[in-house]
Parts: C-alpha cells; structure tokens; sequence
C-alpha cells in the first residue's frame, strides 16, 4: 500500500460528506502522484457534482483519461458531466468510444446513452439502448435502475390517440 493509496482511501470516505477532509487528502495524494487517475476522478467529481464548475471539472477528468484512457471508473462520471453541460455531441462520441473499449461496463454505458437519447426526447433509442443495458447487466440493483428509467421514459413518451368512435344518432 503506498502513502499515495492512502490519501484516496481517505478522500473516497470522506466524500461527499466532509468535503474538507475529502479536498486536503486529494492534494496530498496528487501532490505524491499528479496523475493519479482516481485522485483526478474524485478531483472531478467534486468539481461537478458539489461545485458546479463543469469546465474545470472537464480539464480534471481529460487530464486523467489522457494519462490512462482506460480508467474506467472515470467514464461514467464524464459522461455525466458532459450531459449536464449539455455538451451532447461530445457525450456521444464519447459513449461510442467507450463501448468499443474491451472491458468497459457496457450496461452503464448503454444506460448513459439511454440517459443521453432521454434528453434529446428520442425516447423509443433510448428504449432500445435500456435493452441494450439490460442484456449486459448481472447486478440486480442496477437491473431496477433500468426498469425505473424504462418506466420513466415511457411515462414521457407522447401517448396515442384513440379514435373514438361516433355513434349515429337514429333520427
């Protein structure tokens, strides 16, 4: 175990809930190893999901995946930031390159690209895409999380008109 291991040890517990602690053990674990790809992840992630700062956190997360583009554990927190930011085209390409990775998570992955079809209101692709997750799935609890976004992707999609039928009047 090295000390670098242990300062992301201490930041992983303490996130997201000592923030402080989370942010002083993140320095002193980039400051014994700059290109860390777990301690830039967790970097990331407090960039955008606690401050909100979707640029810097964009800089964090390229930087990690330029020193290991198979850090896998970073794809799904990319790729949230980049739907968050609404920064669509990237995500995709992203998401497309990321399945083509051998031993990339394909359920999370096909469930981001459901998530990314959801936000462009294509839903019956996103449907499809949930499918695609579900075959790739062999996690119980991430199974219900398919079956709650499939519920609400239904729930979103335009609902058919029923014709009603015109009964004759007899005169």
């Amino acid at each position: 175990m090295t000390l670098v291991n242990n300062y992301i040890f201490k930041a992983l517990d303490a996130y997201p809930y000592e923030l402080e602690e989370a942010i002083e053990a993140l320095n002193y674990a980039l400051s014994y190893d700059e290109k860390n790809t777990m301690a830039l992840c967790l970097m990331g992630r407090i960039y955008a999901e606690t401050l909100h700062d979707y640029e810097k956190a964009k800089t964090v997360y390229s930087e990690a995946l330029t020193e290991n583009v198979n850090a896998f554990h970073i794809y799904p927190h990319y790729i949230n930031l980049l739907l968050w930011n609404e920064d669509y085209e990237e995500a995709e390409r992203f998401i497309d390159f990321a399945l083509t990775v051998k031993g990339s998570d394909k359920a999370v992955l096909y469930y981001k690209k459901a998530i990314f079809y959801e936000q462009q209101t294509r839903y019956k692709e996103a449907l499809l895409q949930l499918k695609l997750a579900k075959r790739y799935t062999y996690n119980g609890s991430f199974m219900s999380d398919i079956s709650a976004a499939k519920s609400r992707i239904k729930d979103k999609m335009p609902q058919k008109k029923t014709a009603k039928k015109k009964t004759k009047k007899a005169d």
